[in-house]
């Protein structure tokens, strides 16, 4: 499930940019993508320490996108260089091609969604109005703040719709004030099928060891096929990759080798680089795979987290500058940045689902012929359509 990011500021408007070059764009998108879900990963991890999690970073570099265009000076600087763009006409056209590349990947229901709230009253600059909705997609509607239950139960009634009904509750009432003029919602929903199903009559509950001294019992699958699978002497740790139906999208478990090595695991995967070097030197062999069932639901206050990774001005009143956002509204800042997300992994496949809103107020050299790989300690998982990170996070029972 994704996040809800509240603040209380204006948002910019931008031109509509022309399509770039896709290659350049896609590799803009994957590098900026992993650069940022690495840090808000490392960030997430070390407020939940010993305990599973899921995020989506890259549903919030969306309404980070929405707010760079809405910004100027060090405020917009800050966010560029968060989303690695260098500058608006290549944010508009990256994105421009996030949502035509991802809205049409093989095998899997992936849908992204988009909405801007405005105070009733006040409207968005045209020119912002314009890139939002054919950058982004963005719906726009006039809300009364003032009336604050009615109004957070519409937009919660739309992030349920957007994520089928997995993310829930996602605005706060209370969150909403007469002093609120803008709150940006993101929705990202994933469903995918394995390309090879586990069996549930194969499911049994094994061994699961939390530390070296304390062993569990948890719901295990277990199927023997042709995987992509490798060793990696920088993470110290086996991966595993499990496709999905389509062969564009796929489900990873980082194995760290050492019963109680999650912690080193997490720190090294700060450079994205080494992860990526790992995954290219992913080989196909017969596994024996024994993989936990689960489901995670994490709520990230991403107020707290995001001046962690160099996004502050836009949550300080005093130096916020959102001027491109709404007509007529200068004096404009964050007041809440929230993200809920959500993951189940089963026998057929899994699901995922995430929410931000952004409310504005005022390689081995030897390659064995089969392996068994038990996933049976903490571990650190992720969710890729093509090179794109789109979930990840971390398994404890």
């Amino acid at each position: 499930m994704g996040r809800i990011l509240c603040a209380v500021t204006v948002l910019a408007v931008i031109t509509m940019a022309n399509c770039g070059d896709e290659t350049r764009d896609a590799a803009l998108l994957s590098s900026g993508n992993d650069k940022f879900t690495a840090k808000m990963f490392s960030e997430i991890a070390l407020k939940n320490p010993s305990k599973s999690f899921v995020l989506s970073a890259f549903s919030v570099l969306t309404p980070l996108a929405q707010l760079s265009l809405a910004s100027d000076g060090n405020t917009h600087d800050e966010l560029l260089k968060t989303i690695g763009s260098p500058d608006d006409q290549t944010t508009k056209s990256i994105f421009q091609y996030m949502n035509s590349k991802l809205r049409s990947v093989k095998g899997i229901d992936l849908k992204m969604a988009s909405k801007i709230y405005i105070a009733d009253g006040y409207a968005l600059n045209d020119e912002y109005a314009a890139v939002s909705r054919g950058t982004f997609q963005s719906d726009v509607k006039n809300v009364d703040f003032e009336k604050n239950k009615q109004t957070a139960d519409e937009i919660n009634a739309w992030v349920e719709d957007q994520t089928n009904h997995r993310i829930k509750n996602l605005v706060d009432p209370n969150t909403l004030t007469v002093d609120t003029r803008a709150v940006l919602v993101n929705a990202i929903y994933f469903k995918g099928t394995w390309k090879d199903p586990f069996q549930k009559v194969l499911t049994r509950d094994s061994d699961f060891h939390v530390t070296r001294g304390k062993t569990i019992q948890v719901p295990t699958m277990y199927r023997k096929g042709d995987y992509l699978y490798s060793r990696s002497e920088a993470l110290d740790a086996q991966l595993l990759e499990i496709p999905y139906e389509g062969d564009e999208s796929a489900f990873y478990i980082i194995l760290p080798n050492e019963i109680e090595g999650i912690n080193e695991l997490v720190n090294k995967l700060k450079n994205p680089s080494v992860l990526e070097n790992a995954l290219q030197n992913m080989y196909q062999l017969e596994v024996e795979a024994y993989i936990p069932k689960f489901k995670i639901e994490t709520t990230t206050d991403l107020k707290e987290i995001l001046p962690k990774v160099g996004v502050k001005e836009i949550f300080e009143p005093t130096k916020a500058n959102l001027t491109k956002l709404i007509k007529d509204q200068k004096d404009l800042y964050v007041s809440e940045a929230i993200q809920k997300a959500f993951i189940e992994i089963n026998e057929e496949g899994a699901e995922a689902a995430a929410a931000n809103s952004f409310g504005i107020s005022y390689l081995a050299a030897f390659i064995p012929q089969s392996v068994v790989f038990a996933a049976d300690h903490p571990f650190v998982f992720l969710l890729r359509t093509g090179k794109i990170i789109l979930f990840n996070g971390v398994f404890y029972p």
